[in-house]
């Protein structure tokens, strides 16, 4: 069996450290800290293998990049102000079973795109011609509101430990959500004006390309635990 909790282990440990800070904080350092935190909730490992696949598509430039990060993004922000203010204000978590279908789902999610970037580099001259985008900003939607679904328990239950009043905690979760899609379009638009450098296109195309179609099989395989 393939272990990649390793993966998680650096931005565990600082979200530890950041919410460590949330303790006696008044409300605006509070505001603050969920800001630091939503700035930095794009460097998950899983959010990192998304956008790696949304992006590996036709050399489009930055600018399409930032779109699809945002539209991604937004969703993500949608499923976690929709969900996780009820459960702050009822004192309430997400129920298991949702959360664990919802981080499988991601799983096959990931594996999907991952196979969508391979199959795009083996035919790669012919999809050129068509400047066929792996992904549209509707589907991009819909991914960033899976993945928020099920990212919402373990925010919710951070910063109502962090933070006993609802109130407090919501506007936590008011200033973590938005921070947490601008994080996720600077990050989409830092791999894309990456990969579209000039002495790094080639390379992208002839080696990264099936590297990340290949990593995202094998972290999604074993984020569903079939591997």
């Amino acid at each position: 069996m393939i272990d990649l909790d390793f993966l998680f282990e650096p931005v565990e440990t600082l979200d530890h450290s950041l919410a460590n800070l949330f303790e006696g904080a008044p409300l605006a350092g509070a505001l603050g800290i969920a800001f630091l935190l939503g700035l930095r909730h794009a460097t998950d490992p899983d959010h990192l293998m998304a956008v790696t696949a949304l992006v590996a598509r036709d050399e489009r430039g930055t600018r399409s990049a930032a779109r699809l990060g945002a539209v991604w993004g937004a969703g993500h922000a949608t499923a976690l102000l929709l969900i996780g203010l009820p459960l702050i204000l009822l004192g309430a978590a997400l129920p298991p079973a949702l959360e664990s279908t919802a981080e499988k789902a991601v799983g096959i999610v990931i594996i999907l795109l991952a196979l969508r970037v391979l199959v795009r580099w083996v035919h790669r001259n012919r999809a050129e011609h068509h400047h066929r985008p792996l992904r549209t900003p509707r589907e991009a939607f819909g991914i960033g509101l899976l993945h928020g679904l099920a990212g919402t328990g373990a925010v919710v239950l951070l910063l109502i430990a962090a933070l006993p009043d609802p109130l407090q905690a919501s506007a936590a979760l008011a200033v973590f959500a938005p921070m947490s899609a601008a994080s996720m379009a600077l990050c989409t638009s830092g791999f894309a004006w990456t990969l579209t450098r000039p002495a790094v296109l080639p390379v992208y195309r002839t080696v990264l390309m099936p590297a990340v179609g290949a990593m995202g099989l094998i972290f999604g395989f074993w984020y569903v635990g079939l591997a």
